[in-house]
């Protein structure tokens, strides 16, 4: 019998030594940058009920989220009529549960069974893998991380004004220094329909605008002829598809052309406050660009919205998020106003190595190999190994009784730095024989001194 090749599922794939420590790398200044802002870490079972999932991100939502089959005899209250009647009306008899679609939604279920325990404002950052049973392509996989971050119990515009300074840290400390931090406000767009005489459907010109950047002006302008949207309406439009100029002067702009709109009016003067208490904080306007016809396709967004795109790569956008009004509204608890972001972990790993971002020491790996020639050699090498953990030196013994050039291969390939080499001689002084392989230097020292010596070269070299 052929012995069958082991395979991954479609759309999901191993990280290996390398993959990881660059991950890490990437989670590790996330995650710094969310501790120092004062947000919370959370975690969510990897499953729902699917009572909790469905319903929540529309129809097509539904069809992607991958639903569990319960366990044991799963088709015990399957009659022949379900069958019969399909999908739907077996489905609820077969399965119960499903696996996380997003982070949201779990994060809504939480703050709604916790509301009580928890102090508001709450502050909660949530770095978890989610499931979609979608069709894979590149940079689209069935199993992903989402890096989420939400203030929830409160309006105050502080919480739009941390999350740019959090994006602005985490890109500073990733060395990315070409990008925008696409801003715009949803009343904003609420008022564009006002004041074309489109009141009310701001939802459909969003969805349209949201495509400009991929189809450009004319086609935006086919799909809302589509849609129902006349000319004159749709050609009011223009001054906004070619605004220009900085911040301050595309909103002077938007204070005029949404002069007969409450709502758009209010828009502006939120943007208006975000971007004062950026010049009060100390922080510059750089990086930040208001963008009128920015739409994030989200329905339930209410004030501002965010989007982040570096410049000059191949990869769409790298982060994105928004304000919203009413998140555990679905599950009966109204009015919990919060606003939140999630960074695109997977496609900020593509732009650095697109760019090749990655710091060149990326694999923490073991800094010293103790190689030996015997039994002896092994046993002496033991006591070293056990001194140099105490240490706090990360390092490993050659576990075989082999050739010395085989154990410094093993080096080689691990890329350890330092190699300790245990002869007779060295057994007999107490002493160790230490190797710089980048240098090719080698010396007997005292195990101290070995120690001391492996510590300020790793100083040095920023690890």
């Amino acid at each position: 019998m052929a012995i069958q090749k082991p395979t991954l599922p479609k759309g999901t794939r191993d990280f290996g030594p390398l993959q990881m420590a660059r991950r890490n790398y990437i989670f590790g200044i996330i995650k710094d940058t969310f501790k120092l802002f004062g947000y919370q870490q959370l975690e969510t079972p990897s499953m729902e009920n699917l009572s909790t999932l469905t319903g929540k991100y529309g129809d097509e939502g539904d069809q992607l989220i991958f639903k569990i089959l319960n366990s044991g005899d799963y088709l015990k209250d399957v009659s022949v009529s379900d069958l019969g009647a399909g999908a739907g009306a077996t489905l609820s008899k077969v399965s119960e549960k499903g696996l996380r679609y997003d982070l949201t939604v779990p994060f809504a279920r939480y703050v709604v069974m916790n509301r009580n325990e928890i102090s508001y404002p709450f502050k909660r950052f949530q770095i978890q893998p989610v499931w979609r049973a979608d069709r894979p392509q590149r940079g689209r996989y069935r199993e992903f991380y989402q890096c989420d971050a939400d203030v929830v119990g409160t309006d105050s515009l502080v919480c739009e004004l941390e999350i740019l300074l959090m994006i602005k840290r985490v890109f500073a400390q990733l060395g990315l220094n070409d990008y925008a931090i696409k801003l715009n406000n949803r009343k904003i767009l609420t008022g564009l329909a006002e004041v074309i005489g489109a009141a009310g459907r701001e939802s459909e010109l969003c969805v349209a605008i949201d495509k400009l950047d991929k189809i450009g002006w004319e086609k935006v302008q086919e799909e809302l002829l589509q849609r129902g949207f006349v000319q004159e309406a749709i050609d009011k439009l223009n001054p906004i598809i070619s605004l220009q100029g900085s911040n301050k002067e595309k909103l002077d702009f938007l204070s005029s052309f949404l002069v007969d709109s409450e709502t758009g009016l209010k828009g502006i003067g939120e943007l208006r406050e975000v971007f004062d208490l950026l010049g009060k904080y100390g922080e510059s306007e750089e990086f930040v660009d208001f963008d009128v016809v920015l739409a994030r396709g989200l329905s339930y967004y209410t004030g501002a919205i965010f989007e982040v795109k570096v410049n000059n790569v191949s990869i769409g956008s790298v982060s994105g998020g928004g304000r919203y009004d009413n998140l555990t509204g679905v599950f009966g608890l109204e009015g919990v106003s919060g606003v939140g972001f999630s960074f695109g972990v997977d496609r900020i790993y593509d732009v650095l190595e697109e760019l090749g971002l990655f710091p060149e020491k990326q694999l923490d790996g073991t800094e010293v190999l103790i190689t030996y020639f015997d039994e002896q050699g092994r046993d002496y090498g033991l006591k070293v190994l056990s001194q140099l953990r105490s240490n706090l030196v990360s390092a490993e013994l050659y576990p075989d009784a082999a050739k010395i050039k085989k154990q410094f291969t093993y080096a080689d390939k691990k890329q350890i730095p330092f190699v300790i080499i245990l002869g007779s001689e060295e057994i007999e002084k107490g002493q160790v024989s230490l190797k710089n392989l980048s240098t090719g230097s080698q010396e007997s020292l005292s195990l101290e001194s070995a120690i001391d010596t492996v510590k300020s070269s790793m100083l040095n070299h920023g690890s």
